[in-house]
């Protein structure tokens, strides 16, 4: 009995030496020598070299990640992005790779690929092809008619009882009153009004107009020194609805078009970056309405550089001949006394909830409006929105 014991024991104690090798020579390879005092083929020592930059890449991500969080915990706002940091995003190429996305949504899928392809987006995203004019996918020949796809006459009612309403589907990012020439595009960060709709002259760039002070130019947009000016932001994300319609039945006499960077429009990023929209390339609408000045401005975005405006067959955006600086105007009270266009004279008239243009891709619409004092929003920020509900009203 004692003696089979004892052949067990020993047994046992061969088979840990022969694992207690195996082991020693995995900690070798692993480590490129052996630990000191051993030879190559056994012995034993720490498992891993110690690497000082993946260390302290770990370390230094780990340490930002924990004050990111602490920051988002205490409810405090993100840093203003620094100059350097905005000439760095606006050196990224994202013009020329909005281009090549536009090339790559015109590219024909095969019938039995579109399906899989637009179900994934859909799912991704949350689109209600419920609403669409078309339900069934393969009739969508490529990423583009799809994104750009119609709905139901009955699915974007009219709010009767709003002489404003949501020019596009999407979420309200901000809203109220312009008291002075910086406009806020998100809570706390501006931009520039003169920058964004441009000098109230013709032809010229930003940059060689005379500077007006803040107060005169506000002023100057407005019809009655009784009335107030006010601005609404619909931020569409890229699962909603991409056209977009007329907010109010107004007269458009002026087409400015920017071009411009197309940095990324997303409340987190309008949040960082000052002046987002007056950077970002965007087709400003300009004209009148029963209480005054009245324009609507479609600001383009990341892989967003296509713009269409549908009574304006002559408006090109993100062409690589269009330099950032200047502007292009047309006058459509003009176009349409020379016989250019289809335009009435005086310029286009729109009607409330018409479709007056499309995105590539999910964007930004900024409306600012004249209107007497006693205007009321009728929405909130951050509030969902539909083409046709009412924003507000007398």
């Amino acid at each position: 009995m004692a003696a089979s014991i004892q052949a067990k024991c020993s047994r046992l104690i061969c088979s840990a030496r022969r694992w207690s090798g195996g082991q020693r020579r995995l900690l070798v390879t692993s480590s490129g020598k052996a630990p000191k005092g051993e030879k190559a083929s056994g012995g034993g020592g720490f498992p891993f070299r110690p690497r000082p930059l993946p260390l302290l890449l770990v370390t230094g991500g780990g340490y930002y990640g924990y004050q990111h969080y602490k920051k988002r915990e205490d409810g405090a706002p993100p840093a203003l992005a620094t100059p350097a940091q905005v000439a760095l995003y606006r050196s990224f190429p994202t013009r020329l790779l909005s281009r090549a996305w536009g090339r790559v949504n015109q590219v024909e899928l095969p019938t039995w690929l579109r399906k899989p392809v637009y179900s994934l987006y859909i799912w991704t995203f949350g689109v209600n092809m419920q609403e669409a004019a078309v339900e069934d996918l393969s009739h969508y020949r490529n990423l583009g008619e799809f994104f750009r796809r119609r709905l139901k006459e009955s699915a974007r009612p009219l709010c009767s009882a709003s002489c404003l309403v949501c020019p596009a589907d999407g979420k309200i990012v901000h809203l109220g009153r312009v008291l002075a020439s910086e406009v806020e595009q998100v809570k706390g960060v501006t931009y520039s009004l003169e920058h964004f709709l441009g000098p109230r002259g013709e032809g010229a760039s930003p940059a060689d107009s005379p500077e007006a002070t803040p107060p005169s130019f506000r002023a100057g947009l407005l019809s009655s020194p009784d009335n107030h000016l006010f601005h609404v932001v619909v931020y569409l994300a890229p699962g909603d609805y991409h056209r977009f319609h007329s907010p109010a039945d107004w007269t458009v006499d002026l087409r400015r078009h920017f071009p411009g960077s197309l940095m990324s429009v997303s409340p987190g990023v309008a949040g960082r970056v000052k002046e987002l929209f007056c950077l970002n390339e965007r087709v400003a609408l300009s004209g009148r309405w029963r209480h005054g000045f009245f324009s609507f401005t479609a600001v383009g975005a990341t892989n967003v550089g296509s713009i269409r405006v549908y009574f304006d067959q002559e408006l090109q955006t993100n062409a690589a001949r269009d330099k950032e600086g200047k502007f292009h105007d047309l006058r459509y009270a003009a176009a349409a006394t020379a016989g250019e266009g289809g335009s009435a004279r005086g310029g286009v008239a729109l009607h409330r909830g018409e479709a007056v243009g499309e995105f590539n891709l999910g964007s930004t619409v900024v409306v600012l409006f004249e209107a007497p004092r006693d205007f009321a929003f009728s929405v909130k920020p951050g509030q969902t929105v539909k083409v046709g509900e009412g924003l507000g009203g007398l």
